[in-house]
């Protein structure tokens, strides 16, 4: 494979040694476990948290004369995700035996794809952001292949002083192995891949991306060069598991490598784990290339062959992906680049959205979710799916306020009942008297009364126009924020003889 030099050097992305600016160049192996019931050449089960070697069938132990059949339902959810990532779709590909020998792998070999994957190239676009002023950097991330493979077991190591335990379970698990190419050039650009590969994944519900239960993991290549250089020895950190560390690794490596080469010393192209303790990456062992497997096809399965047509009834059936929906509610409700891409961020918070929006002003409920919603979420540590608050309930609370039954500050408190105790927000409104004081008598009474009370302050007025505004928050308090704040203000103004 020729490796293509996709980015200008941007000097904002190097990283300043003590000899001079270095560049890092990052490639990402991510591998995302297939949502499917059964594994890939098995029936048995792939739910997560069983009973330790539950899960295994007699092809996934390795017993002798066991044959692989293969799942259609990964190869669909294969071919649906490179549909998602705009990739070439290959009309045939071949299972290959990738050779290597651990303790956690019975048959002594992966059956996986190597010289005719699946799935070909592709691309993804990632925004970097928001910076401090809300705006976003776009980028392209070319992916190289996609890849249909079985996952390994486990080995335990930590549950015995002398002795170590394998858990087959993963043993066959259908993974699909996504390649990109060598174009991030920063953690942040790396972190913010992986993020929206997630999206994409979870939108097409082809993985579910959780990253803490192992069903998506990242090895990442990393290496560094002065800039517009050629491209430098690459170090291969495996098996990363969330993004923050992915970040951090990153970071680690890419200073590890440059203290090395200033210092006038060679990188060893090596495998490496990163510590999540120490926040640091170390040696494993030296790095395989692909002969060191002896590829070669698997002789207990044929090439897998399928039509146009197939590929055809898989897209006509996929979702609107996060792109394509971000720019829908720029382009026809109005919400700024920021907003639609947090709402877009998760399938779940985009359908809350579209629910809450429907019928209503969309940036009104963008407003509330983003502000008052996920805030109150991510104050709670809970995820949208387990919020108390259903779409209809917040969208009542809305509905109450454009009716001017009640004001934005009412909204909040009533927004904070829902939360606590259910019900109908009109309901609410009605029982416990929150309704707006839209009687202009009554505000009127109660900004005579202010006024009365505070007669220096009437003086300062004349000095200070801005000071009305401390007139207006003194009535609102007095009538226990119900009254109607534009009357309020009118009237205040109206009083105090203030323009505006």
């Amino acid at each position: 494979m020729t490796i293509v030099d996709t980015r200008t050097p941007d000097p904002s992305d190097f990283i300043p040694g003590a000899t001079g600016d270095w560049e890092v160049i990052i490639g990402l192996e991510v591998h995302a476990q297939v949502t499917s019931k059964s594994k890939l050449f098995s029936g048995a089960s792939t739910e997560f948290g069983a009973e330790p070697n539950s899960n295994v069938a007699l092809v996934d132990a390795a017993m002798p004369g066991m044959l692989p059949v293969i799942n259609e339902e990964c190869v669909s959810q294969a071919v649906r995700t490179g549909l998602g990532l705009k990739a070439e779709i290959n009309h045939r590909s071949v299972f290959d035996r990738k050779n290597y020998f651990y303790p956690d792998l019975p048959q002594g070999y992966q059956i996986s794809q190597y010289k005719d994957p699946i799935v070909g190239e592709g691309v993804v676009s990632v925004s970097i952001g928001p910076d401090a002023k809300g705006g976003f950097r776009d980028i392209e991330v070319g992916i190289e292949r996609l890849h249909l493979e079985q996952d390994a077991g486990k080995s335990i190591h930590d549950q015995h002083p002398a002795m170590s335990f394998v858990d087959l379970n993963r043993t066959g698990v259908a993974l699909m192995e996504i390649v990109s190419k060598p174009d991030m050039r920063s953690s942040e650009e790396a972190k913010a891949y992986v993020t929206k590969l997630r999206t994409i994944l979870r939108y097409l519900g082809t993985c579910d991306g959780n990253m803490e239960q192992g069903s998506m993991r990242a090895d990442v290549n990393v290496s560094v060069r002065r800039p517009g250089e050629d491209f430098g020895t690459r170090c291969e950190i495996k098996n990363v598991n969330s993004i923050r560390f992915l970040g951090q690794a990153v970071e680690f490596e890419a200073r590890r490598q440059i203290a090395i080469l200033e210092d006038g010393g060679t990188i060893d192209q090596e495998t490496r784990l990163f510590d999540p303790v120490k926040g640091e990456t170390r040696s494993m062992r030296s790095k395989e290339d692909a002969h060191d497997y002896r590829y070669f096809p698997d002789p207990d399965l044929l090439p897998l062959e399928f039509d146009q047509a197939y590929v055809d009834a898989l897209a006509s059936d996929l979702p609107e992906l996060p792109d394509d929906k971000r720019n829908r509610f720029i382009g026809d409700i109005g919400l700024s680049a920021y907003d639609a891409s947090i709402l877009v961020s998760e399938k779940a918070i985009a359908d809350y959205f579209e629910a809450v929006a429907d019928g209503r002003d969309g940036k009104t409920a963008a407003n509330w979710i983003i502000n008052n919603l996920l805030g109150k979420l991510n104050e709670t540590g809970q995820t949208i799916e387990e919020t108390p608050i259903s779409p209809d309930q917040l969208g009542g609370v809305i509905d109450l306020i454009k009716s001017g039954d009640i004001s934005g500050s009412i909204a909040k408190e009533l927004f904070e009942i829902v939360w606590a105790e259910g019900g109908d927000p009109a309901k609410i409104v009605e029982d416990r008297g929150m309704k707006q004081v839209t009687d202009t008598g009554a505000i009127e009474a109660a900004v005579d009364a202010v006024i009365a009370a505070n007669p220096d302050k009437v003086e300062q007025v004349k000095e200070k126009p801005n000071l009305a505004g401390w007139f207006v928050g003194q009535v609102m308090k007095a009538t226990g924020g119900k009254a109607n704040p534009q009357a309020v203000n009118k009237l205040v103004r109206q009083k105090l003889e203030v323009e505006g």
